[in-house]
């Protein structure tokens, strides 16, 4: 079959495109997948090029799961699977064969919705960048809904991250949530998980996404980089108060999110594409009684209100491009301009 894997750590040429890549058998539990669809993320580039440090040394060449590392290579990555099961293996249903789905790609680990040793699809084990993959029969979720298969590879990762860090803010209706990194696909999806909880999101962006953002539930847009920050988010927000902030960038902006915050405001952060080193005046933290929450990936009742929200359609797509496999190199080197909107799709060249 045909799919790109990872080599290494490192630049582009560390992702190879082969078309001799053996196609996987399922195992017992396990179902075979046709991709049709998988979305492009962030953490993909993290891991090619070992950006995540370790504690010791923010610096070092880390992959994503730090401790107890499960990254070997070659590795299939791609988290945002949707296709139709092909093949089953022992003690799954062969009834399931024709099913179209979507992949949760999380490794649990773990039986309750503990997220302390969770895994991905991916990373653990190969991903959706190929014609064909294998999984756990449990992680293969048939989606009620008239959605096309590029259109639902937008979701899974994204918007699963994005309901896990609204889940752990506790954000509730009429609540205010400022959005850094509004544009990309965590960032847009918290834009409309917000608006189906019954919240008020303020975007912040780069200039020339404002409209798209306003379209998909922005009730007001910060322009990044354009005078004083803290001043622009009071007049976003009509001069009321932050209650949560969900940061996907962090960088120079950091202590400026902190301040926005309202007394017992709640920040969360699944993402620091700005930098992940920040300065940190503890006084802000304690004597406005903040509370921070760190979170990755999303459980399995996340997932399922996910599920819950595409069937409901309380959540839409947003499609920024589509490529096929044989182009990878261009996807993932146009994923990381962040000239678009919403999600970056890849699909096998036959689909």
């Amino acid at each position: 079959m045909a799919a790109v894997r990872l080599v290494g750590h490192g630049g582009l040429d560390k992702l190879v495109y082969s078309r001799e890549v053996p196609v996987p058998v399922p195992a017992d539990g396990e179902v075979l997948i046709k991709v049709t669809a998988c979305g492009m993320n962030n953490t993909d580039v993290w891991v090619r090029e070992g950006a995540y440090g370790t504690e010791d040394d923010p610096q070092a060449v880390s992959t994503w799961r730090r401790q107890g590392n499960t990254l070997t290579f070659p590795r299939i990555q791609g988290t945002d699977t949707v296709g139709h099961i092909v093949a089953v293996g022992a003690g799954v249903d062969p009834l399931r064969v024709g099913q179209r789905v979507m992949v949760d790609f999380s490794i649990y680990n773990r039986d309750d919705d503990s997220l302390a040793d969770i895994d991905y699809m991916g990373h653990g084990r190969d991903g959706g960048y190929a014609e064909y993959q294998a999984l756990p029969a449990e992680n293969a979720h048939a989606v009620e809904t008239d959605l096309t298969d590029i259109e639902l590879a937008t979701f899974c990762c994204a918007y699963l991250t994005g309901e896990r860090m609204l889940e752990r803010a506790r954000l509730a209706a009429g609540e205010l949530v400022l959005v850094t990194g509004a544009s990309g696909g965590v960032g847009s999806a918290i834009v409309q998980l917000a608006r189906a909880r019954g919240a008020i999101p303020i975007a912040v962006t780069a200039p020339g996404k404002e409209a798209a953002l306003r379209e998909i539930g922005a009730e007001a847009i910060v322009t990044r980089g354009a005078g004083d920050f803290v001043a622009a988010v009071d007049r976003a927000a009509g001069g009321r108060p932050i209650d949560v902030v969900a940061d996907l960038v962090a960088g120079p902006m950091f202590n400026d999110l902190l301040k926005v915050l309202r007394p017992e405001g709640r920040y969360t952060t699944a993402g620091a594409i700005g930098g992940p080193v920040v300065q940190l005046d503890l006084r802000t933290l304690y004597l406005k009684q903040l509370e921070m929450h760190g979170s990755s990936q999303g459980s399995r009742a996340d997932f399922r209100r996910l599920v819950g929200y595409i069937e409901d359609r309380k959540i839409r797509p947003l499609v920024g491009g589509v490529y096929p496999l044989s182009e990878f190199h261009r996807a993932q080197t146009d994923f990381m301009a962040k000239a678009f909107v919403g999600k970056l799709v890849v699909t096998p060249d036959g689909a």
